[in-house]
């Protein structure tokens, strides 16, 4: 007994050893924490300025690719609905060849611009100007990209998508900040008018492009960043000192116990086949009819609770374990519903996937191998790629969706208006249905520039050949619009919510039976079930 005491209390001393030694680190790091602050938000900056000066050629360069090349009513139209598509983009122009504005997506009465500054980038097709308007806007960074023989495109970005509005901690700007161009031509400020110059109570932080030869300073306050030297040094004693205290007490008094680990635990839950597919339905609202559905997750626990997508599904993200998540789903599924929708050719199921799961065409191997010698055929089988997250790399992901749609299957892009890429990936990568975000369904009713981006995609989509599906319907007002302004397939609690397999399975048969025979399929088909049928449902 004296023995185990002694190795106790021998390790309560360590632990109280290494809980002095933060004291040292803290007051090391004190000196440092002020400039690393404003160094992070200094280079944060500057590369969400790159971020959106980047994508702003992205979308001049689909628009010109599309052939605007004159300020004729349809090419105006283009500008218009780039505007609408693109991101954080006030104005787009057609140039003449002296600069000269020829039209902008407002058509040819527009407000002139003054261009105070003009900087070359590394890309000689891409220039940018400082421009300011002649009735007093204030400044803009206007992004020009010059085509070949051909008037050159413009893009006028505003002063709040270019500089922080929030600080480090992300509270309001503690300060200012600045970008200018190479030859130090002011652009956008943003923060308090504090000018940008050595001050005791500020601390400064600058960065440069490398693409395109901006730069941006910013400075804190340092009361914004830390505390006193002193307060802090006091702070980090305490610290330590509870920290020591709290390791003595541990040693002595309490008992080891095991960290929580939520990977393992959803590790486990994986091997326990707790994650079980919903189905939410797709319905054709011209007609009533069953479409098909999308796969959805729940995790239902040993003890019946069911947990929503919401509260684990990041962490599935993060950790790498999404793919072994959506190949359990497609098992299942296969099980459940294999003999459902392989009987009835028209449905279809749709499955979300992640973007790295297109990495090294993992999706084709997963697909070909879970639906080989499954009822479902994989002409009934739609994969969604989210807008929501950046894709690495086009040109592989267009392959990859190639070999789906030449197996059979459909490629889908879902979450279209909420990601920051506007139409570049409905254009790069050559999908078959565009899903329509719940938020613009919500606005549609109420909001002018919701309703003209759901008329825009309608009209791309009819362009494209492509399908198009609306999310998130919860009115039946809402269905109505849609119905009217082109859109026939739509899923939403105003339908169903998501129902478990069985649920979907009896709606299967109750929507969409199969008949004996022919004749009898012949007469299930000629007439078509009511909205108010699935609702109740």
């Amino acid at each position: 007994m004296l023995a185990y005491n002694k190795h106790k209390l021998a390790a309560a001393a360590l632990g109280i050893l290494i809980a002095v030694l933060p004291i040292y680190w803290f007051t090391n790091w004190l000196e440092r924490q002020g400039e690393a602050a404003v160094s992070v938000a200094a280079n944060s900056s500057i590369a969400a300025v790159d971020l959106v000066i980047g994508r702003t050629v992205h979308a001049l360069e689909a628009v010109a690719g599309g052939g605007v090349d004159s300020c004729s009513p349809a090419n105006v139209d283009a500008l218009r609905q780039a505007v609408f598509t693109a991101g954080p983009i006030k104005e787009i122009a057609v140039l003449g060849p002296n600069g000269q504005t020829l039209c902008t997506d407002a058509g040819t009465a527009f407000t002139p611009r003054d261009v105070l500054a003009t900087e070359a980038t590394s890309d000689p097709h891409i220039v940018l100007d400082v421009v300011r308007a002649a009735h007093g806007e204030g400044r803009f960074l206007r992004v020009r990209v010059v085509v070949p023989n051909k008037p050159a495109l413009a893009a006028l970005l505003p002063r709040d998508a270019l500089l922080p509005q929030l600080g480090p901690d992300g509270t309001p700007l503690k300060g200012a900040a600045r970008l200018t161009l190479a030859d130090g031509t002011p652009i956008a400020t943003a923060g308090d008018e504090t000018p940008i110059a050595p001050r005791n109570d500020h601390l400064i932080g600058r960065a440069r492009s490398q693409n395109y030869g901006i730069a941006v300073a910013v400075a804190l306050r340092q009361q914004g960043i830390v505390a006193s030297h002193d307060d802090l040094r006091r702070i980090g004693i305490v610290v330590s000192a509870g920290f020591a205290l709290a390791i003595l007490t541990c040693a002595l008094f309490l008992p080891r116990r095991q960290r929580h680990n939520p990977i393992a635990e959803i590790e486990a839950a994986l091997v326990a086949g707790e994650f079980i597919p919903y189905y939410q339905p797709i319905v054709d609202i011209k007609n009533g009819k069953l479409l098909g559905a999308e796969v959805l997750v729940r995790w239902r626990k040993r003890d019946g609770t069911i947990v929503s997508p919401g509260v684990f599904i990041p962490l599935v993200e993060s950790s790498g374990l999404i793919l072994d998540l959506t190949r359990s789903l497609m098992r299942q599924v296969c099980i459940e519903l294999g003999a459902a929708i392989g009987a009835r050719p028209q449905m279809y199921i749709t499955f979300n996937i992640a973007p790295r799961h297109f990495n090294d065409a993992v999706v084709l191997n997963d697909v070909g191998s879970i639906f080989e010698g499954s009822q479902i055929r994989l002409s009934q089988i739609v994969l969604e790629i989210t807008e929501r997250f950046e894709i690495e790399n086009i040109n592989a992901t267009r392959r990859v969706i190639a070999a789906l749609q030449g197996l059979g299957c459909r490629v889908a892009l879902d979450d279209v208006g909420t990601g920051h890429n506007g139409l570049s990936y409905i254009l790069k990568l050559g999908v078959d249905i565009i899903k329509i975000d719940k938020l613009f369904v919500e606005a549609i009713q109420t909001e002018r520039h919701a309703q003209a981006i759901v008329q825009t995609l309608v009209a791309l989509a009819r362009d494209l050949r492509m399908q198009i599906v609306a999310e998130g319907v919860e009115r039946m007002d809402q269905v109505e619009y849609l119905r009217e302004h082109g859109i026939s397939a739509a899923q939403g609690y105003v339908f169903a919510p998501p129902l478990p397999g069985s649920a979907f399975a009896t709606l299967i048969d109750a929507i969409n039976p199969v008949a004996a025979d022919g004749e009898k399929s012949a007469a299930a088909n000629k007439g078509a079930p009511a909205l108010g049928r699935l609702s109740a449902a």
